[in-house]
């Protein structure tokens, strides 16, 4: 027999919520942060913008507007809500750990990715967010920070 929900200690509560650790990949990081601030605050976060400028310094203008790109292509297409952690946590919802994986292999094992991502989205068709991923990837492989 379960307990119920009240009883449960805390963080078997968040391993559930979010069962995934951090990536430890510093520029997947950047995407995760992204994406947070992003999905929370709109494509226009102060924030996730000082990141990439942060991260990439004066070529900081061509990952954004990807990303910015990749996040609105999701949210116009996705037809399932897709669960995203506040800043503050230390682990991954399940797909904030899609996301990632999506764009870590996108330019590898493209068949897989477009699986995820249509998962992810809820979508049998997910071409052009794909395309949006793997701009995403290149963007980030050109200036030396592939993400793995």
């Amino acid at each position: 027999m379960t307990q119920p929900a009240a009883a449960q200690p805390i963080a078997t509560l968040s391993t559930h919520a979010l069962p995934h650790p951090l990536p430890e990949c510093p520029n997947a990081r950047v995407v995760l942060f992204a994406m947070r601030r992003m999905g929370a605050n709109g494509l226009s976060d102060a924030r996730a913008a000082h990141g990439f400028f942060t991260a990439f310094g004066e070529a900081f203008r061509r990952p954004l507007m990807l990303m910015r790109a990749l996040m609105a292509d999701m949210a116009t297409n996705a037809a399932v809500p897709i669960a995203i952690a506040p800043c503050c946590c230390a682990r991954m919802t399940p797909s904030e750990h899609a996301l990632l994986a999506i764009v870590a292999r996108v330019e590898t094992r493209t068949d897989s990715a477009r699986l995820l991502l249509s998962d992810l989205l809820g979508q049998r068709h997910v071409d052009h967010v794909l395309t949006s991923a793997a701009a995403l990837a290149a963007a980030f492989a050109d200036e030396g920070r592939p993400i793995f």
